[in-house]
């Protein structure tokens, strides 16, 4: 029992320091695969950027250092920035060209289920 109070700060740290690492790794990821798919379409100073980050954030997962691991994150989320831009303002010209298209073709509801019909109040009476 002794043991589990004294070791429990040092087991929150090191859970800290998994979870940041964990959350580093899975962007670093993320990072690389949309550089592969996009990475042509950014500036070659910013594509010099993202890559440094990424060499910076690798070597701070090796380490134990939660501040560096989070710092890494950050400058990693700063650098890919522009890359994200890029990325999104090429989803929204896909989706205005798809829209622009179907536009023209789209046709109206069907309505062969809606029924007009009139009605009468009907109120009882009761003596």
């Amino acid at each position: 029992m002794k043991d589990a109070e004294a070791n429990a700060a040092e087991d929150k740290k090191q859970l800290e320091i998994v979870t940041s690492r964990n959350q580093l790794d899975s962007l670093v990821h993320s990072v690389r695969k949309s550089l592969k798919d996009y990475g042509d379409k950014i500036g070659a100073d910013e594509k010099s950027k993202i890559e440094t980050a990424l060499k910076d954030a690798e070597e701070a997962m090796k380490s134990d250092d939660k501040a560096k691991i989070d710092a890494s994150t950050q400058a990693l989320g700063q650098a890919a920035q522009k890359l994200g831009e890029k990325m999104y303002a090429e989803a929204q010209q896909k989706q205005g060209a798809a829209g622009a298209g179907d536009a023209g073709a789209s046709k109206p509801a069907d309505d062969g289920n809606v029924v007009d019909a009139e009605f009468t109040e009907v109120k009882d009476r009761k003596s």
